[in-house]
């Protein structure tokens, strides 16, 4: 009898053991999952929430106080001067982009074609981050495959240099086996009508949320003209 009852405690000691396993990794996937949710919510809350730190320094200057020169696609000068008394939006980007340039082009034409009639009032501008390619009539065929209202500009790279500094954007050649291609900073630039930055439209941003904020832009000039 007491093998017996050694044996039945025995059988039953791994199956309580299994549970106690199972209880403790619930416990430990629980735990996870709020510490990665605490992750995000804390990672919003420094960089796009309340708790935001703000870097005056990295926002892109105001259009009035940059100072670069380049050529459109129309071969026509232009400048930051160019962007003045109308709403903006800057594109940093170059023909030979594989992907994320056509995608961003093509949902500014979306933007733009939400917009309607009140589209005639932005600029719309691709700033190439690759000049020794990108000439004034390959950027003027390149952008004639979207938005009528989009333009293009080049300059040299000094001058380049100082419009990605203006706005505080990045771009850098990186070899590849045909060559080279560009990294750069793909988010669309979004000034008022008065120069002044009023935010980034993200990469691919969802069209319900890109428009408003081009409105927004849009209509706080309006206001502070009446």
């Amino acid at each position: 009898m007491r093998c017996r009852s050694r044996c039945r405690s025995s059988a039953l000691l791994p199956a309580a053991r299994l549970t106690d396993l199972t209880g403790r990794i619930v416990k430990f996937l629980a735990l996870a999952v709020a510490s990665v949710a605490f992750a995000l919510v804390l990672g919003w809350w420094q960089v796009d929430g309340p708790g935001a730190a703000s870097e005056p320094d990295r926002r892109p200057l105001p259009l009035g106080e940059m100072d670069f020169a380049m050529t459109d696609d129309r071969g026509q000068s232009v400048g930051p001067e160019t962007l003045a008394g109308r709403p903006s939006l800057v594109f940093f980007g170059f023909t030979y982009c594989p992907d994320v340039c056509p995608m961003t082009l093509s949902d500014i034409s979306g933007w733009l074609d939400e917009l309607g009639p009140e589209a005639e009032r932005l600029n719309a501008v691709l700033i190439t981050v690759d000049p020794e390619r990108d000439t004034v009539p390959a950027l003027a065929e390149y952008v004639s495959y979207f938005h009528p209202q989009i333009r293009a500009w080049r300059g040299e790279p000094a001058e380049l240099a100082k419009a990605a500094e203006g706005f505080r954007a990045r771009y850098a050649k990186v070899s590849t086996e045909d060559g080279y291609t560009m990294d750069h900073t793909a988010g669309v630039f979004l000034f008022r009508a008065d120069g002044s930055f009023a935010g980034t439209i993200d990469y691919h941003e969802p069209r319900e949320f890109a428009a408003p904020k081009i409105r927004r832009a849009m209509e706080e000039i309006q206001k502070g003209d009446t």
